[in-house]
């Protein structure tokens, strides 16, 4: 291959560049990103960027030795419009078409916006570093009232910074409990306490009907009539994958860009990495998936064919309150959990997720060194659980942390 494209310029797409330096390609290289940024660490932005305990250039993922080292062309504030795959051409917002022989998909997910919503001032999304850079100054004069809508690792990472800030924090869940896809009932409801010991008010089990103001929010009516003040929306209701601009592309798409274990999707020489990637059934917004991913992707694109498989054991990370919320592996219908120790009252503690006398899972709350002991274990191949999963269906809502 002469020429290769990384489409999408933040973690998976920069793992991507340096696998393929290190992998042996020493042609073209090509990075496409839409953001005007250089890539960043996003699971900083809800925590200490947001805080102000970080600058933006602490967020940096590679500097100009390394920039040096890739030899790439970068193609910054530049989106790309779609892919025709005969002609092995990119066509982009500028007019420009860029011909490639290669390509790694890793264009991510987007916020998913609440409707009606749009010019509304006082509303913000957490994704990007923009979006963090506008939600941060919002937060810098003084005492807010802020809406929190989802309780997820965005939300309530969200609304513990703005508590440290000394804003007046609700965070609003239709769900019974948040975080029930990922951790089950039993644990979310530990989990959710932590919003209550942080200082937030947690409603749960209600949605929001819509937002009021005129030209700025000024309250957030719920689905059961209560109304809530609110100085400030952050809206943490998910995620959707960047697949619009390849419509049409002949690649098989489905909340995601849909691969093979490999990372291989249904055209010859293109790839597909990081939270835009349905990887054998799975779509998983996690920062490790991002960063090992790529290795195996482009084995493979180099290859021209699958010689490798991508199925690290899923792990994720969240920082609340001052607690850290830390899991790995994949929880099922069914499996029990055993806090093996610690204990949920005290609020640090380590439980096992298990089915049918093997582990399937692990989560610690302020436990790390267990949680790393146990985790290794887990990921050990003649202990890693079979997939319990439903085959191909879709899986629940993916965890939108970054983490």
């Amino acid at each position: 291959m002469r020429t290769v494209t990384v489409v999408g310029a933040s973690l998976a797409g920069l793992y991507a560049a340096r696998e393929l330096r290190a992998q042996g390609f020493d042609g073209r290289l090509v990075i496409v990103g839409e953001e005007r940024h250089r890539p960043y660490d996003r699971p900083p932005l809800s925590k200490d960027f947001l805080s102000g305990r970080a600058d933006e250039d602490q967020l940096a993922l590679c500097d100009a030795e390394e920039e040096t080292d890739l030899a790439a062309q970068w193609l910054l504030a530049t989106r790309a419009h779609g892919f025709d795959a005969g002609g092995r051409t990119l066509l982009l917002d500028n007019g420009r078409t860029l011909g490639t022989d290669g390509l790694v998909i890793a264009t991510g997910a987007s916020a998913r916006r609440l409707p009606g919503t749009s010019g509304l001032a006082g509303v913000h999304t957490l994704r990007t570093l923009d979006d963090a850079c506008a939600l941060r100054d919002a937060l810098s004069g003084g005492a807010r009232r802020v809406v929190v809508i989802g309780g997820g690792f965005i939300g309530a990472e969200t609304a513990s910074s703005c508590v440290s800030l000394g804003h007046d924090v609700t965070v609003v869940e239709a769900a019974p409990l948040p975080l029930v896809p990922q951790l089950g009932p039993e644990m979310a409801g530990v989990c959710a306490a932590l919003h209550r010991r942080g200082g937030a008010e947690l409603i749960t089990g209600t949605g929001v009907s819509r937002l009021l103001g005129r030209g700025a929010v000024t309250a957030v009516e719920l689905t059961d009539g209560r109304v809530l003040p609110a100085d400030l929306v952050v809206v943490g209701i998910g995620a959707v994958p960047n697949t619009g601009w390849l419509a049409g592309s002949a690649l098989l798409l489905g909340d995601g860009v849909l691969c093979d274990d490999g990372c291989v999707t249904a055209l010859p020489q293109v790839v597909a990495v990081g939270d835009v990637a349905r990887v054998g059934g799975l779509r998983a917004e996690h920062w490790t998936s991002a960063t090992e991913q790529p290795a195996v992707a482009v084995r493979n694109l180099l290859a021209g064919r699958t010689v490798d498989s991508a199925r690290p054991l899923p792990y994720f990370w969240s920082d609340q309150y001052g607690s850290r919320i830390q899991f790995a592996g994949q929880r099922h219908e069914g499996d029990t959990v055993r806090v093996v120790e610690g204990s949920t009252d005290e609020g640090s503690f380590l439980c096992l997720y298990e089915h049918q006398g093997r582990t399937t899972a692990v989560l610690a709350v302020d436990r790390p060194k267990p949680f790393l002991r146990a985790r290794r274990e887990l990921a050990r191949p003649a202990t890693r659980p079979p997939d319990l999963g439903p085959g191909p269906a879709p899986p629940p809502p993916p965890v939108t942390a970054g983490h």
